[in-house]
């Protein structure tokens, strides 16, 4: 599914809604490492961008996009509207992230 097809809005310019298929989501729980607590309280220190957090969490935001994407696939979907990115904390040290939205097959408008 191209980045193109999916999208936080409820349509899709140029195409239009033929089916929808339900929700579908990726999700993903994360930790950090104590080799990542001790580098980032390091950064702290100095202020500004905590980068190795920063990197964890594209890491993990990329990792549920591509899962929710491959379960609209599975569906039969060829877009996703409606698209959302959440994040909880489990437990200290523990972050669950979650990227959902709604799988639609689409058509391109005439």
């Amino acid at each position: 599914m191209q980045n193109a097809m999916v999208t936080t809005s409820l349509t899709l310019p140029g195409y239009k809604i033929v089916r929808n298929l339900g929700v579908v989501r990726g999700i993903t729980v994360r930790s950090r490492s104590i080799v990542g607590n001790l580098l980032g309280g390091l950064q702290s220190l100095f202020g500004g961008n905590i980068t190795i957090y920063t990197n964890l969490c594209e890491q993990a935001r990329a990792e549920t996009y591509q899962l929710m994407c491959q379960h609209a696939r599975q569906q039969g979907g060829n877009a996703i509207v409606a698209m959302r990115y959440d994040a909880t904390e489990v437990m200290a040290g523990l972050t669950e992230v979650l990227c959902y939205g709604t799988a639609v097959l689409v058509e391109p408008e005439k």
